[in-house]
């Protein structure tokens, strides 16, 4: 049976998870399962102001949120497919029930060719693509932190530049107490300080993907092959 995508990168490390992480991190064409996670986001929130127009243009390709909130409502959705590319892929779709408007944090994540590392395209067209560095905690916990960044859009091909670039920390947990998941994610500028973030906890159920399939339109929807 082929591992999961996450339980590749992190090799033996992944059976140090929290059981309940390991169950929602192996979620994959090979489990045949889908995750659904139902939540409250304690807090959203932004940095500065000047951050303020970056969130809103990101915000139309499905990429960040442009708003802040406390106590929303929110659900992700993790569900595995094979993309155009013959690429096992995995959806992080993120919809947070904000006042007079949802928004969505669209990501698709894949293994990297050199199987050391996760490929995260983001966004409704996967303009931007991150390199995603997981590792588990001594608390059984997993962190994920960002590496390079790139833009593609047609021929073009970037490297994002740190001075306008954001490095990401994802921290995920198991709370035994409340039978919750924890999450807690940070964007900081290295120039600038942070950029944008939340924190809550969910609950997660699962279903067959042969039965569920993936809906319509949690699909990107242009898919990019470059790695």
């Amino acid at each position: 049976m082929t591992p999961s995508i996450f339980r590749t990168v992190l090799g033996p490390d992944f059976d140090r998870l929290h059981p309940q992480l390991q169950r929602r991190f192996s979620v994959g064409l090979a489990s045949g399962e889908a995750c659904t996670g139902r939540g409250v986001m304690d807090r959203i929130w932004h940095g500065r102001g000047f951050v303020k127009p970056f969130l809103v243009v990101g915000g139309t390709r499905n990429i960040l949120v442009p708003r802040v909130g406390r106590n929303v409502p929110f659900t992700i959705e993790n569900v595995p497919y094979t993309d155009s590319f013959g690429r096992e892929t995995v959806t992080f779709v993120r919809t947070f029930d904000l006042p007079g408007r949802s928004r969505r944090f669209d990501a698709q994540m894949v293994l990297a060719p050199s199987r050391d590392r996760i490929l995260d395209y983001l966004g409704t067209h996967q303009h931007l693509a991150s390199d995603l560095h997981p590792r588990v905690e001594p608390d059984g916990s997993l962190l994920i932190r960002s590496g390079e960044h790139r833009f593609r859009e047609g021929p073009v091909d970037v490297r994002v530049p740190g001075l306008i670039g954001g490095d990401a920390e994802v921290r995920e947990s198991f709370d035994d107490r409340t039978g919750r998941f924890r999450i807690q994610v940070r964007v900081v500028n290295r120039h600038f300080g942070p950029l944008f973030g939340y924190e809550g906890s969910f609950t997660a159920t699962y279903a067959d993907v042969r039965t569920c399939g993936v809906r319509a339109g949690l699909r990107p929807v242009r898919e990019e092959a470059r790695a």
